[in-house]
Order: C-alpha cells, then structure tokens, then sequence
C-alpha cells in the first residue's frame, strides 16, 4: 500500500522565504547600482523605466495568476514564477545597453507576478490567522536581510566585478527553492471545472498596460497625441472592464469583493503607501551617491533600517490589529509616515547619513504595519473561496501603486531636472548623469558640482512633495468605510 504524502510545512516555508529573499535582494541590488548602470548607459532620464517595466508586469499579470493559482493550483503556478524570474535574471545579467535591460527586467516581472501573490497566498493555506501575522512577519525578515546583504554584495559587485553580475546571484537561489517545492509541496488535485476569464484579462492587460504608458509619457516632448490616445484607450477599458466582469461566468477580479467598501479601502491604502514605500527607497541612494558623495555600497545603507523595522512592524501587527483595529492603527501610522516625510522636505543640502537611517527606521515600521494589515485584513473580510483573489487583488494595487507612483515620480522628477538645466545653461544632461555615481564625481569639473547638486536635491524633493499628497490622500481612504472589527 503506498504511503500517503503531505506538504512538508517547514521546508515549503523555507522554500518561500528564499523567493522573498530573491526578490526582496533584486529590488534593493538594483536601486544600490542604479547610479552606476544610469552612469554606464547613459540613461538618467529613462532610469525609472528599469523600475517601472519590472513593476509593470508584476503588476498586469498578478490577477491572473491567482485567478489561476485558485483554478489549477498553488504550485504549477509558483513553479512557473520561479522559473521564468531566473530565465529573466538571467538575461538581465547578459544586457548591454538599457534598452535591453528594460526589456530583458519586463521577463522578470512576469515571473514576479506568480511569485509574490502565490507565495502570501500558500503561507495564508498553510497557517492560521492567529500564526499568520508571525509567519508574515518572518517572511518579511527575509527583506530585511536583504536589506543589509545587498548593499554590501551590490556594492563589492559594482566596485569589483560588473553591475551586470548583480542579476546572476538569483539564479541559484531560485533552482533551490524550485526543487524545494517541486519535491515537498503535496498539492491535491483541483477537479476544478474552470471557465477562465479571457476577455476581463485581456481588457485588465489593455487597462494597466495604457495607463502606464500614459504616465510614462507624460514628459516626454513631442508626445502630446500620444499621450491623450493612451488616456482615452485607459479610460475607456476602465469602463469596459466592470461592464464585462459582471457578465463574465467566473470574472477575475470577482465584483463581489470589489463592491466591499472596507476591502477596496484598504486596497487603495496599499496602492498609495506602496507609492511612498517605492519613492523613498529608490531616490534615496541616488541622494546618497549624488548630494553625499558616498559609495554605492553606502549609499544602499541609507535605507536599510527601513526594511528592519519593517519585519518589527509586520510581527506586531496581527496583536495591534486585533487590539485597536485598523482604523486607529492606520491614523497613527500615516501620521508616522507624514512627519518622517515632512522631515525630507526640511532637511539641508548636506544632511548626514544618519540622519536618513533614522528616518527610513521610522519609515519602516509604518510601512510594515500598514501593508501587513491591509493584506491580512482583506483576506478575513472576503469568503474562504476568494482569498487568493483577494490576495492577488491586493498585491496588485501594491505593485500598480510602486508601478504608477515610480513613473509619476519620473516624470516629476525629470521636469525638475529639466528646468534646473535650463535656469543653468553650462550645465548639461551628460553632467547630471555623472553626478548621480559618486565613481564618476571625478570626471566632472568642480566647480560645477555645486550647481549639479543644487539641481539633483530640487528635483529629488520634488518627488517627496507628491509622497506628502499620497499620505494625506490615505487619512482621507481611511475614514471613508465602516470597520469590520475581526476577534482573534
């Protein structure tokens, strides 16, 4: 008689945390060397495209991947995640010039679209909510991790080897963990009968894909009819999207869990803070190399105490939910996140790195309480049969929140740096692209510099303008529902 099988709990949880650990290191790897790959390729004022593009498709095919995950499985799907992330990765690793990389980042995106969601959504199957907030918060350990290993390994690599080198360390952890829950994940059989949602996806794709590219447009000359097409086509599928999704036989995005005022609440709230989250973390290195003058490895160091205390913040956040509610939680929290961000409009030019630690520590833990409930939040207040949806819905608007608020911040931030090279005519892009990698601060001629990062701070505090707006916007979301309070 064969022996019957199960999941092995510990290692699929290790298994998951090494695909945390692997995308948690890509994003802060990348943000620790963009400065030199903007410096090497020449590419200041397409940089958060090498964002924005990853972001993208991570942000297009979540939905569909745990509409999926709920209809075949939770591991065909991941397994699929893993593997199309390492072949990205891998090609990152190969890119000679930025037009490749962005293409080459928009592979990796697909994989990350499986990865994250259907990870959440396998540790939500496999513990229960009393457990969940813990496990969330190791899970979010392995960010922090991250956090602290990728300036120092991003940093070695630029400095010793090639920035091209710092995609290639994905490519053994995800094997492992690809084995991991190839060989000890025990998944039963979905008999599922699934009639899957083609024309809602296909109009969600058309949807995300136009209003990211209208954003991505916005400043760019010579592109007005562009732009005002793409609005249309985003508006206009927007629309298209509800009319469809309430014929649809088994839609998405279920309307039902959309119609749940706390649920989409809580949903934009995660879309905006995931805006300030990724504002924060990818401009500050940039700071950091371009105003300060430190080294690349450094420069990474500035937001590292924002993931630590993030872990802190999702460890607690179970216990604080069900104390005080997410009304509560959530005022205090956005006001936590406000000073901090006032903070980075008043400092002077030449503020010490400690400084910022202090601030991305507050930061952190703002960030970890309020993203952590969110998402616990909205997988209690949704039917047991919609969880991975609803988790999939969730990671979504985080991802469109990074995705939306990293173009916006582009575009804010080059007109910036626009106008600043216009009220300095000696100065030009090429400088503002050296001025960025504190490596080649030695190829410029001093007495530019002052003037170059007069106009790199201007263009940098502009950014954490539009961070203040998404805060306030939050205050508001958060009183706009009725709270489902949730015993423990």
């Amino acid at each position: 008689m064969n022996k019957v099988r199960h999941t092995n709990i510990k290692i699929i949880t290790c298994a998951i945390f090494l695909t945390t650990f692997m995308t948690a290191i890509e994003g802060t790897i990348v943000s620790t060397a963009m400065p030199t790959i903007v410096s090497d390729l020449n590419g200041l004022e397409i940089m958060s495209w090498v964002v924005s593009i990853f972001l993208l498709m991570t942000a297009v095919t979540t939905p569909i991947y745990g509409k999926l995950a709920d209809s075949f499985g939770r591991k065909p799907v991941f397994l699929f995640g893993i593997l199309i992330f390492v072949i990205g990765s891998s090609l990152c690793g190969l890119a000679q010039n930025m037009f490749q990389l962005i293409i080459f980042r928009t592979i990796q995106g697909l994989g990350s679209g499986a990865i994250q969601p259907v990870a959440i959504t396998m540790l939500a199957d496999l513990y229960p909510i009393d457990k969940r907030s813990k496990i969330l918060g190791l899970n979010c350990g392995f960010w922090g991790v991250a956090a602290i290993l990728a300036p120092l390994l991003g940093g070695f690599i630029v400095q010793h080897l090639s920035w091209h080198w710092i995609f290639y360390i994905n490519v053994p952890i995800g094997i492992a963990a690809l084995i991991m829950v190839q060989v000890y994940f025990i998944e039963k059989k979905v008999n599922k009968i699934v009639s899957l949602d083609y024309a809602g996806s296909a109009i969600l794709i058309v949807f995300l894909l136009s209003l990211m590219l209208f954003l991505q447009f916005l400043d760019q000359p010579g592109t007005l009819l562009l732009t005002i097409a793409l609005l249309v086509i985003s508006i206009f599928s927007f629309v298209l999207f509800f009319s469809v999704e309430k014929k649809a036989k088994d839609p998405i995005i279920p309307l039902s869990i959309i119609k749940n005022k706390e649920f989409i609440c809580h949903s934009l709230i995660t879309l905006l803070i995931s805006g300030v989250v990724i504002g924060f973390e990818f401009y500050i290195p940039t700071w950091m190399q371009g105003i300060n003058g430190v080294s690349s490895s450094m420069a990474g160091f500035a937001v590292t105490p924002s993931s630590l205390l993030w872990i802190v913040g999702s460890f607690i956040s179970g216990t604080l939910m069900f104390r005080y509610g997410t009304k509560k939680l959530f005022d205090v929290f956005l006001a936590v996140l406000l000073l901090a961000d006032i903070c980075l409009l008043l400092v002077p030019i030449y503020t010490p790195l400690w400084v910022f630690c202090v601030l991305a520590a507050v930061n952190g833990i703002g960030f970890g309480i309020i993203i952590t409930v969110a998402l616990m939040k909205s997988q209690l207040i949704v039917s047991p049969k919609d969880i991975g949806v609803a988790t999939a819905f969730n990671t979504l608007l985080k991802f469109l929140g990074q995705t939306m608020m990293v173009s916006l911040f582009g575009v804010v931030f080059n007109t910036s740096i626009m106008a600043g090279l216009q009220k300095h005519p000696q100065l030009t892009q090429n400088m503002m692209n050296k001025i960025v990698a504190s490596a080649k601060l030695s190829q410029l001629d001093p007495k530019f510099v002052p003037q170059l990062r007069m106009v790199l701070i201007n263009a940098l505090k502009s950014g954490y303008w539009v961070a203040l707006v998404l805060i306030v916007v939050s205050f508001l979301l958060n009183h706009l529902y009725k709270e489902k309070r949730i015993k423990k």
